[in-house]
This record gives structure tokens, C-alpha cells and sequence, in this order.
């Protein structure tokens, strides 16, 4: 369970944005893990973690793609019902609030991932390596 770096890129929210974006770190031999799109009306924010974070933020600001970085906690976990809860719980406790989150699993597997963006990512990832 580590701590990531994740790329939040703002763009404008129109046809070939997403596609330019994605392509232009392909062909940078760059993997995305995790990719989460939040729109508004006439700008998204794409969250993105991918192999080389680094090499991509300097990609991205040479197209001229408005790009910071924030760290996040990466939490493989169980695919059953009530984990998030427990999570989500767990963070309460101890006064950390999630400012926000994506997970992702099919129905066929047996771990997800749970990616958690909090106040304080260390103290977050010290109370769920706790579990």
C-alpha cells in the first residue's frame, strides 16, 4: 500500500482533449494505472497515476496542459461488500477527511483498488497498514 504521486491535469471539456492527452503519454512510453475524469461545464480534471509521474508533468506542461501533482494513498482491497466503509471509518476515527476517492473492480476479481486523496496521506496510510 504505497503513497503515490497523481497527476490532476485540468483541461478544457471538449471532443479529442482526453484522447490528445493519453495519446501524447503513450507514445511517451508512459502507463496509466488509474485514471479518474470529473467534469464541469466547460472544464474536467482528469486524475491520473502512472509509472513515471515525473516524465509525464513535464510532458504534459510542454503541451501546454496545466498539471500539478498531489500525493495519494493506493489501497488494494478486498472486492466484497462494507470495505469501504471500514475504511472510510477508520479515517473518521482519526479525524482524516477524505477529500476524495475512486476505486475500481469488476465483478470476476477478487481485489480492487481504492485510491484516497486525505489531508494527511502518511498518517492515512500508517492507520490502514494498522488493519
Amino acid at each position: 500500500m504505497p503513497i503515490e504521486k497523481q497527476l490532476s491535469v485540468f483541461m478544457e471539456n471538449k471532443p479529442g482533449r482526453l484522447s490528445h492527452i493519453c495519446n501524447t503519454l503513450g507514445e511517451a512510453d508512459i502507463n496509466i494505472f488509474a485514471m479518474s475524469v470529473h467534469d464541469t461545464v466547460d472544464h474536467a480534471i482528469v486524475r491520473l497515476i502512472v509509472d513515471h509521474p515525473t516524465k509525464a508533468l513535464v510532458i504534459l506542461e510542454e503541451e501546454g496542459v496545466y498539471t500539478i501533482t498531489q500525493d495519494v494513498v493506493v489501497v488494494e482491497i478486498d472486492n466484497k461488500p462494507g470495505i469501504i466503509s471500514t475504511i472510510a471509518k477508520r479515517l473518521f476515527r482519526a479525524d482524516i477527511n477524505i477529500e476524495y476517492a475512486y476505486c475500481t473492480a469488476t465483478k470476476n476479481q477478487e481485489f480492487g483498488c481504492l485510491v484516497i486523496k486525505t489531508t494527511d496521506p502518511e498518517q492515512t496510510l500508517e492507520i490502514l497498514e494498522a488493519v
